[in-house]
């Protein structure tokens, strides 16, 4: 399973990962502040590990890892 780390306490909430995300999982959390005083970008099940997201953040605020399959 691929994972998605996300350091909530850089996030500025700019939302440009947001938009390029392919499969939609991101989105800003309306529910939590962080220590900025930003609603930090958010995830749910589905990353597909394409990078898109930590390619355009401003903060770097992502860490993907990828599921390597044997024979790849």
């Amino acid at each position: 399973m691929n994972k998605l780390i996300i350091d909530k306490d850089r996030c500025k909430g700019c939302g440009l990962c947001v938009n390029v995300c392919p499969k939609k999982i991101l989105y800003l959390d309306p529910d939590e502040v962080n220590v900025l005083g930003y609603h930090p970008v958010a995830a749910k099940e589905g990353c597909i590990a394409c990078g898109f997201c930590a390619t355009v953040c401003p903060d770097i605020v992502f860490s993907i890892y990828k599921d390597v399959k044997e024979g790849e």
